[in-house]
């Protein structure tokens, strides 16, 4: 008897949809055409137009995403990596009520030299970082509980620096003065976290150590057969992120002259909402430094319009709430399709 040999088969091979153009690029653009509307809707609009256009209005927008967004650029660097720091909000709070503390020279305080007050929290705050990633390298814990635990921690150490009340940096002194000093008709501070930007983005995107954060996010178990010190690196980007969260509590106290243990919380979730939404512009399904300034421009000139058309304050806190609803379904889309393809 003869048997007949099955028919060969043969796999079939899935080639991912290739997105048109048009989607491309609106997957690119669309927060910036987006920003432009919003911008435009204001300038337009009787009630806020007259405000709008003035060099005031322009500063305010500009000041009120700068500490947000520099605590978008301190958890940038784990959030690469495809891990989270919740501590950042807080490590910007305790800076700035520490460097308060320092720099007070009522009874309560100790009176330091503004430069060494600032100073001091900057180069201790490191250590946060180090300790964060300690515990989510070698102690293999989840990250999300370990920041979290340490953004608690930290707002009770500030509490108990503060014992609840607000400190105030000496009136007149060195740090106000940097805030309220301007040049070319923009404050100072702008071009200071400009600066900054341009920095975290040339080592994001041109460096190795950048890219392999890039690399870990995509793949972690990659990341390691390829060579990539993964633990080292991480380690690194949580210290780098504390750092730079310490910064935005300095520009804090600058900009408002004071400081309290509260402070932390806003600046987290305005900084995390300008992160999830850098990942649908410019580099779709990446967290990237241009997507976070449009993304903070974006939610800083709506709520300036909102406040110039009068509508109460807890406006701010529902439009910040949507938008970072918004902001992690549509990064978590990109990055799935990213993925795919």
């Amino acid at each position: 008897m003869t048997t007949t040999a099955p028919a060969p088969q043969t796999d079939t091979v899935v080639i991912p949809k290739r997105p048109s153009s048009l989607t491309a690029f609106l997957e690119k653009y669309a927060l910036i055409i987006i920003t432009l509307a919003v911008i435009a809707f204001f300038v337009l609009y009787p009630g806020t137009g007259a405000q709008f256009t003035t060099v005031s209005s322009l500063n305010t927008v500009l000041t009120n995403m700068l500490c947000a967004l520099l605590v978008a650029l301190a958890a940038m660097f784990p959030f690469a990596a495809g891990y989270m720091d919740f501590s950042v909000g807080a490590t910007a709070a305790i800076t700035s009520v520490f460097a308060a503390r320092l720099m007070d020279t009522t009874v309560n305080g100790f009176g330091w030299p503004v430069w060494l007050a600032v100073l001091l929290p900057v180069v201790v705050s490191p250590v946060i970082g180090i300790v964060n990633g300690f515990f989510v390298t070698k102690m293999k814990m989840n990250p999300f509980v370990t920041t979290l635990g340490m953004s608690l921690l930290l707002y009770g150490i500030s509490m108990l620096w503060t014992g609840g009340q607000r400190l105030s940096a000496p009136a007149g002194s060195a740090i106000v003065k940097f805030a309220t000093t301007k040049w070319l008709g923009l404050p100072v501070p702008v071009y200071a976290v400009l600066a900054i930007a341009l920095i975290v983005w040339y080592v994001l995107t041109h460096t190795p150590y950048g890219r392999s954060l890039y690399g870990m996010g995509s793949s972690t178990p990659s990341a390691r057969l390829v060579g990539i010190r993964v633990d080292r690196n991480l380690w690194w980007s949580f210290g780098i992120a504390s750092v730079l969260a310490s910064l935005a509590g300095v520009l804090q106290l600058a900009q408002v002259g004071s400081a309290t243990a509260s402070d932390g919380g806003a600046l987290l979730f305005k900084g995390i909402t300008f992160v999830f939404l850098s990942a649908t512009a410019i580099t779709p399904g990446f967290f990237n430094v241009w997507g976070a300034v449009i993304a903070g421009v974006l939610l800083s000139v709506s709520v300036t319009g909102l406040t110039f058309m009068g509508y109460a304050g807890w406006t701010t806190n529902v439009f910040n709430g949507v938008a970072l609803i918004a902001a992690v379904a549509l990064s978590t889309y990109l990055g799935r399709k990213k993925r795919q393809g």
